[in-house]
């Protein structure tokens, strides 16, 4: 099944039919990627991903298949040949024998407005990635997280790593609230979130206080709130994991998600701006 959800998708800076749309381009080889929010047909906080997205390329020690003002007219390109305007694009460089980037739509899995005001269960998994600043396709890490939140109902998996401290989500960064104090994982040691590093910057400016470090997984009961971060799930509360329950109407993580949604619509006037 192709995961490209538009009608056409570009390749090389070539709009292609979606018959032609292989996942093998995605998924053989080595392929570093970024998806990004759009809404009403313009992407979210567009340059800071495609400087994570330059970051992770530096880091892999391969070579841009493409500069950002090629993307950005790409982004153009497939949005003016389709009629979806608030969904998910994916940017994908694949570093197989003949190297190849594309562009395309993929199905968003946005929180529903229950579970913003109820919250969501997650699941703690011993795993850690490898080159955690890299935002490289895991397969093999993926199905298993995958297989795992399929079989426990849950929405989010809690990587914990051989310390037994949780470092980010499967597709999230991780926070938990203490005595108004927000507790998140140091840098180094997580796939640095776009919509993390936003929170964090509104934390610095409002004077909300982060301490960062790694929380013991046999810990998590001493912590008020919890909640993730991240290009689908914004700023979504956990009411669980595993069997430790959390407060989800901690009034900072709506600040929180408010004052974020403002800036990812001033990111979109930067966008349009050039």
């Amino acid at each position: 099944m192709s995961e490209c959800l538009s009608n056409s998708f570009i390749l090389n800076g070539e709009l292609q039919p979606v018959e032609l749309f292989d996942n093998s381009l995605v998924y053989d080889g080595e392929s570093i990627y970024e998806v990004i929010r759009m809404s009403k047909g313009k992407p979210f906080f567009f340059h800071d991903h495609i400087e994570r997205l330059a970051s992770s390329v530096a880091l892999q020690k391969k070579k841009m298949l493409a500069g950002i003002d090629t993307l950005r007219q790409d982004v153009l390109a497939l949005v003016k040949s389709e009629k979806r305007k608030d969904t998910n694009l994916k940017i994908v460089f694949n570093y197989n024998r003949s190297e190849s980037y594309l562009l395309y739509f993929i199905e968003p899995v946005y929180p529903s407005a229950e579970q913003y005001r109820k919250g969501v269960s997650g699941s703690l998994f011993f795993a850690e990635r490898k080159d955690p600043e890299s935002k490289v396709i895991n397969h093999r890490l993926r199905s298993e997280i995958y297989h795992k939140l399929i079989l426990e109902g849950a929405y989010e998996a809690l990587l914990v790593n051989k310390n037994n401290c949780i470092t980010e989500g499967s597709r999230s960064n991780i926070f938990f609230i203490k005595n108004e104090n927000l507790i998140t994982a140091p840098d180094e040691a997580v796939l640095s979130g776009i919509t993390r590093k936003y929170i964090l910057e509104i934390c610095k400016e409002n004077g909300i206080n982060v301490i960062f470090t790694s929380i013991k997984a046999a810990r998590i009961s001493d912590y008020d709130s919890a909640f993730m971060t991240g290009t689908s799930p914004v700023v979504l509360p956990f009411y669980s994991v595993d069997k430790v329950k959390f407060r989800v109407d901690h009034p900072l993580i709506v600040q929180l998600r408010n004052m974020y949604l403002i800036r990812a619509e001033e990111s979109i006037r930067q966008f349009n701006n050039h």
